[in-house]
């Protein structure tokens, strides 16, 4: 199965594909494991900074020998890349995806540098699928104080469904992550702003691509059913998976005398894989 056609099978099923960030082997066992319980393809993703840290080359393999091991479905994504020339990297190496991110510019440079990035990744690889990123919803996924500068959250800010069309349409996209409400990270004390539900349906309408949903982490269930049922049919979780790796990490440390990193790991793959479960299970309509 390749990534274009399991998400066609989730948008037959009226589901989503689940898409979960790594950067050590720990959460790559944990979020495989995971979709092999329940029978379901993932995504495994690598930001910038995480495919720096475990290296691109390096982050393709460890997939390809998951795959190869288990016979399951898992694909790779280069997530937010705004380097171009990183994102080729990851498309030499083999990746199934690239998010090209322009977001952050105004839309008409955000059109052009996208429609480059599409031209030139495909060339490498004409079956790669490139995502594009409309409206800045922040770059990082970590606790929050407040919304991040510059983010579009407000009705009015949002990119409208001809947005939409018009930048499928000039850049040639294969995937679109419209700005609905959502934003990268999740805040210490409190719940994500709620999505735009309509918004969603309304750009689904418009456009012919497959939408995805980032900073799925802090959103509600009820916000994501219903952003499922309006067609998004990938969403991202990062932070989330991030502070249950943090908290199996400081259980595991608990024990001064334990000093084994093969002894300490299993607790962060632990609560990994449970936020990855029940999460999966959401999006793939199993409860």
């Amino acid at each position: 199965m390749t990534l274009k056609e399991a998400i066609a099978q989730a948008d037959e099923k009226g589901i989503a594909l689940g898409h979960f960030n790594i950067s050590d082997i720990a959460a790559l066992r944990a979020i495989v494991s995971a979709a092999g319980d329940l029978e379901v393809p993932v995504i495994i993703g690598t930001s910038e900074g995480e495919a720096e840290f475990v290296d691109i080359e390096v982050a393709a393999k460890m997939v390809e020998d998951m795959v190869s091991e288990t016979g399951q479905a898992v694909f790779l994504n280069a997530d937010h890349f705004r380097d171009l020339e990183k994102a080729k990297e990851a498309a030499r190496a083999g990746y199934d995806s690239i998010i090209f991110d322009a977001a952050k510019f105004p839309l008409e440079e955000n059109i052009e540098k996208t429609k480059e990035a599409v031209q030139v990744l495909k060339e490498i690889n004409p079956h790669l699928l490139v995502e594009g990123e409309l409206g800045y919803i922040g770059e990082s996924s970590k606790l929050l104080d407040e919304i991040p500068e510059g983010a579009k959250i407000d009705e009015g800010a949002l990119p409208t469904p001809e947005d939409a069309r018009r930048y499928v349409e000039e850049t040639g996209v294969d995937l679109l992550a419209p700005a609905v409400g959502n934003l990268h990270g999740m805040f210490k004390k409190a719940q994500n702003p709620d999505l735009q539900i309509d918004l969603v349906k309304r750009i689904n309408d418009a456009v012919e691509v497959p939408l995805v949903l980032h900073g799925g982490s802090g959103v509600t269930d009820d916000d994501f059913k219903k952003a499922i049922d309006a067609g998004m049919r990938i969403v991202h979780i990062n932070t989330e998976i991030r502070v249950a790796w943090r908290e199996g990490m400081k259980e595991a440390l608990k024990d001064p005398n334990q000093i084994a990193p093969y002894k300490i790991f299993p607790e962060a793959e632990k609560k990994v894989k449970e936020v990855v479960e029940r999460r999966l299970k959401l999006f793939s309509g199993l409860v």
